[in-house]
């Protein structure tokens, strides 16, 4: 009975051990400004109160966040290679465009650019979330709607999990939105985080 009782503590150790020797699962987000929470307190922002989030639910999970205010899709996808070497993650958020379209740049450019970072985030072993953007009327009908119809159509594509049109609910409330119409106020960021949880999380396993 003895010799069971070790046996089975020494196999519990031996469980022990190699499941702490797992390295942390990883999330990348690769983005913007609004990724990078411009003008927000970092402890307010919504990646940060993601990460609380993934926390309190047990998830051991931790954000890498590689977010750089007024970035390009094209400045994504130069880094994305290194940042995916450098953080091995297991998920990859995609949250890029936006400064593209608010530039007026060519939609197959800004394409070309996302399917760069999905295909090799997917090379690397990661699945992938595209966050889905939006850009105000003013800069036409037609290229707006083309604009935005740009995430859901490479979600589909390459069937990659999709927040569609992340910034909707806040960027529609001037009282959620900072004095430059663009960047969401502190008081967005939960919901915000709240967008985006149920994609996250169907994609963590």
């Amino acid at each position: 009975m003895r010799s069971i009782l070790l046996t089975a503590l020494m196999v519990m150790g031996i469980l022990f051990a190699v499941a702490s020797a797992q390295p942390t699962p990883k999330i990348l987000i690769v983005g913007d400004s609004i990724a990078a929470g411009y003008g927000v307190a970092e402890s307010e922002a919504w990646v940060n109160l993601l990460q609380e989030r993934l926390r309190k639910q047990g998830f051991p999970h931790q954000i890498i966040n590689a977010a750089i205010s007024g970035d390009t899709s094209a400045s994504g996808a130069s880094r994305i290679d290194d940042l995916l070497q450098r953080h091995q993650p297991q998920l990859v958020v995609i949250e890029l465009g936006g400064n593209d379209g608010l530039r007026g740049l060519p939609l197959d450019h800004i394409r070309q650019n996302l399917v760069t970072m999905i295909e090799r985030s997917r090379n690397a072993g990661a699945r992938v979330v595209l966050v889905g953007m939006q850009i105000p009327p003013n800069y036409g009908p037609r290229y707006a709607d083309a604009f935005a119809r740009l995430f859901p159509d490479l979600a589909a594509e390459y069937d990659t999990a999709l927040v569609e049109r992340f910034l909707e609910e806040v960027g529609q409330n001037p009282t959620l939105m900072q004095s430059d119409g663009i960047h969401p106020a502190t008081a967005a960021q939960p919901l915000l985080m709240e967008r985006i949880w149920p994609v996250l999380r169907s994609q963590l396993f």
